[in-house]
Parts: structure tokens; sequence; C-alpha cells
């Protein structure tokens, strides 16, 4: 091996190699994984929404929480100092239902510019052990949700990891986001059955109070606007104290950014927080990653100089194949649609998006929830 191309052949070869071991050994956990049938829970669950200017999504979405099928449940919303009818419509809904409870800032005390201040006030303000987080717009797939994600605790299961899907519509970034979002899903899911939990997210997602207050809530990474859900999980989720929930009907929905800038923000701002996490996991993730960056510019390269072509060709369509089938049981398992033969198109797009966002991060910050 003494070219320049044997060398680019044998690092194509490998880094192919690392994609099929993560598709197929670590993404595989969570395709193959059999849901149990868990038994009917037995405890009772404080349901906590932080809302700042909400009252369109309340009032869709909080009627439905508020009627789930659940023995014995409160809902504790955090009014975040809010200017428009929210206050008015809590008023009402808590004349109307009374496990509801109602906690309002009146003026913005938060200097952390983040949702975490509101959050560890609702959290206090809580009567249960048990509590189970979404925000103002997610609407539960059923009137089970609470029944479904309550049956991931135990005595020795204190975190339960939930998805959050958004709801189909037309257009490109609709499915780029949806992409995004089922594919950090798996991640995290099959990261969790490996026993290496590294997140979760806020819009669905559970833990014990008495674990949130030994860990002293958010207090180690206040100063980081973003990370109520992900950093918080970083730190407390192990093998032994976490579960997953993958129910159809423990779905959280909420609707897509309709605009790129949005999406921008809003992925700049969960990408500020990974540079927080516990070492193992930006390993393992910042691996598929980099293998996956290295693969491409490989086989570019190795086209372009009529290079092994043919083995080259077949070894990046087992890749793609790989990917398809993985991909395939994984969305049958999340409920996705129209998502499958795009997905590798919009992987490419923002596998190349990402460096420019944290590029953006590095010379300024995205520090607003709302």
């Amino acid at each position: 091996m003494n070219t320049f191309q044997d060398w680019l052949f044998l690092v194509f070869c490998v880094t192919t190699l690392i994609q099929l071991v993560y598709y197929w050994f670590v993404f595989g956990r969570f395709v193959f994984y059999k849901i149990p049938d868990r038994k009917l829970p037995d405890v009772p669950v404080s349901v906590v929404i932080c809302a700042k200017n909400e009252y369109h999504h309340l009032k869709k979405n909080l009627p439905v929480i508020l009627n789930q099928d659940y023995p014995n449940f409160e809902v504790v919303v955090v009014n975040d100092a809010s200017d428009d009818e929210t206050i008015f419509l809590l008023e009402d809904l808590d004349k109307e239902f009374e496990h509801l409870k109602v906690v309002t800032i009146e003026k913005d005390l938060n200097f952390f510019k983040g949702k975490k201040f509101p959050l560890a006030l609702g959290i206090k303000s809580t009567k249960h052990e048990h509590l189970l987080l979404t925000d103002a717009d997610c609407l539960p797939a059923s009137d089970q949700w609470i029944t479904e994600m309550a049956k991931g605790f135990s005595n020795e299961r204190e975190v339960v990891l939930g998805y959050g899907p958004y709801w189909s519509s037309e257009g490109f970034l609709n499915k780029m986001i949806r992409y995004e979002t089922a594919f950090t899903a798996i991640q995290y899911f099959a990261l969790t059955l490996w026993g290496k939990p590294y997140m979760g997210v806020g819009r669905n997602l559970a833990y014990k109070k008495d674990l949130f207050m030994k860990e002293k809530g958010f207090i180690s990474h206040y100063k980081v606007s973003s990370g109520d859900d992900d950093l918080f999980i970083n730190k407390v989720a192990k093998k032994s104290n976490t579960s997953i929930v993958l129910s159809p009907q423990s779905f959280a929905f909420s609707a897509a950014k309709s605009r790129f800038k949005d999406w921008w923000r809003q992925k700049r701002r969960h990408l500020s927080t990974s540079k927080y996490y516990k070492a193992i996991h930006k390993i393992i993730l910042g691996g598929y990653s980099m293998s996956y960056i290295i693969l491409w510019i490989t086989f570019i390269l190795l086209l372009a100089l009529q290079k092994f072509i043919l083995v080259v060709a077949i070894l990046f369509l087992i890749r793609l194949l790989s990917q398809i089938i993985v991909l395939k049981l994984a969305y049958t398992k999340l409920e996705e649609k129209k998502l499958l033969l795009i997905s590798p198109l919009i992987e490419l797009i923002i596998t190349a998006l990402y460096p420019v966002m944290v590029g953006f991060n590095l010379v300024s910050k995205e520090s607003r929830w709302k």
C-alpha cells in the first residue's frame, strides 16, 4: 500500500465498516427492540408545563391533558410573565378543573433567559413524586398518554424517555425537521438500550422529583440557556435508572417550524448544549458524524480519481441499503411516514449545515426560549 489512492481506499473501507456497525449494532438495538408488556401504573403523576405567551396552544392542548384517562394526576402550569390572554384562560380552566394548579411569575425575573427557572419553579410546586414534562404547544396522541408514560416508572427506573414527533405537513422543511427529530430519537433510544442514555426531549419526558432535588435541579448548568432536558438527562440518567416508552399512545405531537430561520435558530440553541455532554457520548455521537463525513469525502475523491470504482460503488450501496432498511424499521416503530426515500438526501444536507451552525454559535449566542 504505497500510493495515496490505496490509503484513500483503505480509509473509505474503514469508514464504511464503521457506518455499518452503527446501523446494525447501535441503531439496531432500537429497531429490533421488542416493546415489553408493562403492567398498569399505580403512581400519582404531576404534569408540568411552562408557558410564555402560549394562549392559543394552551386553549387547544391543555383541555386534552386535563382530560387524560388517569386516576390520580395534577397539571401544573407555570405562566412565565405572559402578556397575552394566557392568565384569563388559566383562570377559567382553574375553576373547571380542580386538578389544575397555576403558578404565575408576575414579572420577568428570569435572569438566565431560558426555560430552566420557570420549569424548576413548577417542579418544586408539584405535590407528586412522579413528574411528566411537556410543552404548551404539545398535544398528547391519546387520553392514555399519562398512563403509557407512567408505565416506564418502577422502583429502579427514575427516568422515562418518550417520543415527541412533529406533525406531517407539506414542504421540504417539514420533512427535514421530522427526519432530524426521528433520527435524534433513534440515537437516544438506541444508546439508552445500550446502557448509555444521554438525552431526552422536554416535549415528552418523565423523571422522579426526588432525583431532581437530589441532583440540585439545573444548578450545574443554569447559565446555559438550553439543556433543561438533554443536559439534565445527560447528568442523571444511567443504565440502571432509565427506561424508554415507545407506545404510539404515549407520543406528544407538536407543529414543526414553518420558516427556515426559526428552525435555524432553534437548532443553533439545541446544538449549543452538546459540548457539555459527557465525553463518552461525544465520542459515540461524533464517531457516527465524522465517519459519515469522511466516507463521503473519500467516496467523491475515489470516483474523481477513477480508482477501485466497482468495489467503492458496491460498498457505498451496501451502506445505503443498510441505512434504508434500518430507517424503515425505525420509522415503523415511530410511525413516521413519507420520509424514507428522501432521508439520505436530508442527512447529507443537515450534515453540511451543522458545521455552519456551530460556527455561528462561536460568534453569537441564541439564548431565547420564547
